[in-house]
């Protein structure tokens, strides 16, 4: 009988967990559970608080049977200190929480953003290599956790391997750190108002290589073979795909759902956009959109921190390609399909 794998998907909400939960129903050999702060709609999810030690101790029971788990939530706060305190301490719960369950556990796989090299601080050296940029001084949340997992499979505990995407691309509704939700709603707006859809970021940045994104399907995809793959273990590896200038991106997106372009304007979308808040419910009500608080739809603040990065954010993706992981997407495909699957859920407006 062949080998059944039972994955426990960490923030199965988000981007990354949306994604996953979907590739684990499609593959062979898997069953798949989410775990989020809120129930996730599946007979097989589990609503745990990771802050809690006690409570996620007593909620993961019914996931006594977990082999591998996909560790992909996160508690994003304005303090580094305390977004360092509390994430470390979520991955800590879990891990206890399962070992004091008996759970089998072979593998954890956790996801890394480029904030491990120091980019949300200024400036780094790109490419970005995974065992050349030495560690700038704490705190950093990535540090506490990839340190948190070496420690235990020293003590014989399960083996890791980390994935380090960069600005997730996917959709799953009502997250801050969703680029494509940024993107389609802000033409949405803009088309409401006649406006063109201009890239509100500076023109040097829309001219130049400054991106790159990782689809969160093919991210899920590296994910199943991290969680697999004796290459992949004890190991991290950058995955996204090829960098590119937003100009041709942006014209991309623009001709697939014909929005008119014009050019680059330098508006900070956190500030310009707040003011929008009529307009998107009068599209909610036009369109029978889903009715979320427009502060919570879209995550502008993200959008600017994407838009205004004018300096080179390059991730070398040799490692995983050599260790034999080498699935690729179309940037701009991969934010048209995302955008589209938001319309059709009735996120987006049309």
């Amino acid at each position: 009988m062949a080998e059944i794998r039972t994955a426990l998907v960490a923030g199965a909400n988000g981007i990354i967990g949306k994604a996953l939960m979907h590739e684990l129903a499609a593959s062979k050999g898997w069953r798949a559970r989410a775990l989020s702060r809120r129930l996730h709609g599946s007979k097989q999810a589990i609503a745990a608080d990771l802050t809690d030690p006690d409570a996620t101790r007593a909620a993961l029971v019914p996931a006594r049977d977990t082999t591998h788990l996909f560790y992909a939530a996160l508690a994003p706060h304005p303090s580094l200190a305390e977004e360092d305190r509390v994430n470390g301490a979520m991955l800590r719960n879990l891990l206890d929480g399962l070992e004091a369950v008996g759970a089998p556990l072979k593998r954890v796989v956790l996801y890394q953003g480029a904030k491990v090299y120091g980019v949300h601080l200024g400036p780094v050296p790109a490419p970005f290599y995974e065992d050349e940029n030495p560690r700038h001084i704490g705190p950093n949340f990535y540090f506490t956790q990839e340190d948190e997992l070496r420690g235990r499979a020293d003590r014989g505990g399960p083996a890791w391997s980390i994935l380090r995407p960069d600005v997730v691309v996917g959709d799953a509704a009502g997250n801050a750190m969703n680029i494509a939700m940024v993107i389609g709603a802000y033409a949405a707006l803009c088309r409401a108002e006649g406006a063109a859809f201009r890239f509100p970021g500076p023109a040097h940045v829309y001219e130049g290589v400054f991106a790159q994104v990782t689809d969160a399907g093919a991210l899920s995809r590296a994910s199943l073979w991290a969680a697999t793959s004796d290459a992949a273990q004890g190991e991290a590896f950058n995955y996204v795909h090829e960098p590119f200038r937003w100009r041709r991106v942006w014209e991309k997106i623009a001709a697939a759902f014909d929005w008119p372009l014009g050019p680059p304007i330098p508006i900070r979308l956190a500030t310009h956009m707040a003011s929008k808040t009529p307009a998107w419910a009068r599209l909610v009500t036009e369109q029978g959109l889903n009715d979320q608080p427009y502060e919570r739809a879209v995550g502008w603040g993200f959008g600017d921190f994407v838009f205004h990065s004018d300096f080179d954010l390059v991730s070398d993706m040799g490692k995983i390609r050599r260790a034999g992981f080498a699935d690729s997407v179309d940037s701009a495909e991969a934010f048209i399909a995302a955008i589209r699957r938001l319309q059709q859920a009735k996120v987006l407006p049309l």
